[in-house]
């Protein structure tokens, strides 16, 4: 059964960093690409950042381009979300997803777009 697992959530005052890894389990991640994406009490899923299956491309949304930095391993079957200068307003449940719906060279942040969910990691940003 494909099931993708996240980690790395945590309690971080504001302006501190922390990474979120999203493992494989059952098929091999560099064949997907994977989204990252967040949702605080009362609002909305929305999509942070995703990776191409090549690695190549990447999106962020507005609010954390030049904070927070998706990568792959393909090697560690892992992507990873380095996200730094947390602002209170990061805080939410994240989860990373996977789909086999863009080319090799795309992907996409909108919730629909894919299929394969973990259950989320809780990340509070508070002092």
């Amino acid at each position: 059964q494909l099931q993708v697992v996240e980690s790395g959530g945590g309690l971080v005052q504001p302006g501190g960093s922390l990474r979120l890894s999203c493992a494989a389990s059952g098929f091999t991640l560099g064949n997907y690409a994977i989204g990252w994406f967040r949702q605080a009490p009362g609002k909305e899923r929305e999509g942070v950042s995703c990776i191409s299956i090549s690695g190549g491309s990447t999106n962020y949304v507005d609010s954390v381009k030049g904070r927070f930095t998706i990568s792959r391993d393909n090697a560690k079957n892992t992507v990873y979300l380095q996200m730094n200068s947390l602002k209170p307003e990061d805080t939410a449940v994240y989860y990373c997803a996977a789909t086999l719906g863009f080319f090799r060279n795309m992907c996409g942040m909108t919730p629909s777009g894919y299929p394969y969910w973990g259950q989320g990691t809780q990340v509070t940003v508070s002092s």
